[in-house]
């Protein structure tokens, strides 16, 4: 199962002031003209200022396992006038977005949701270009936080790093974001 369960988890509405999409996404330096991939994009928390940033010569490719999911962010691209956002329905263990063709893949608040997650990060290693990078956003393994995922089902960011390790990625950079939220930059090695 790919990543929209954890969605239901907390209020949209709120989720700007403890998760910056736009912040987030300068700060992993999506730039004009870039291809990013979307992985478990959800209704499009991220695709959409993604979409904004990157432009007409940009493209974002957002994956979820999730019909509805996809449904409501077609929508909303729709609703914003975004042409430049290409959907697929499919699972990340089994759906090859694409080949050598990402400069950025983003798998944020996923990876703990993956039934493979290894699986997931080995297709988002095919579908990064040379040089390109793979951004793990995910939730501190913490107690008592007042949003997100089960404690228990949380990776911290050692099991992340080394679930990346596994599927062929060094990590480079790991930071932590925002209140509840931990980043992993990583580079196929």
């Amino acid at each position: 199962m790919t990543a929209h369960h954890s969605m239901k988890h907390y209020n949209h509405d709120g989720r700007s002031q403890w998760q910056d999409a736009p912040a987030i996404l300068a700060v992993i330096g999506l730039k004009p003209g870039d291809t990013l991939a979307d992985i478990g994009a959800g209704d499009g928390y991220f695709s959409i200022p993604a979409a904004k940033i990157v432009g007409d010569s940009g493209v974002i490719l957002a994956l979820d396992a999730y019909p509805e999911a996809i449904s409501d962010l077609n929508a909303a691209a729709l609703a914003t006038g975004l042409k430049n956002i290409k959907t697929i329905v499919g699972e990340a263990e089994t759906s090859l977005i694409c080949s050598n063709c990402a400069d950025i893949v983003l798998m944020a608040n996923v990876l703990h949701d993956f039934n493979d997650p290894v699986a997931a990060l080995k297709n988002a290693r095919l579908a990064l270009k040379p040089g390109g990078r793979l951004i793990d956003l995910d939730w501190r393994k913490e107690q008592d936080q007042p949003f997100g995922p089960p404690f228990t089902i949380r990776f911290d960011q050692e099991r992340a790093t080394t679930l990346l390790k596994e599927a062929g990625f060094r990590v480079f950079a790991s930071e932590l974001v925002g209140p509840f939220h931990y980043m992993l930059v990583a580079e196929p090695s």
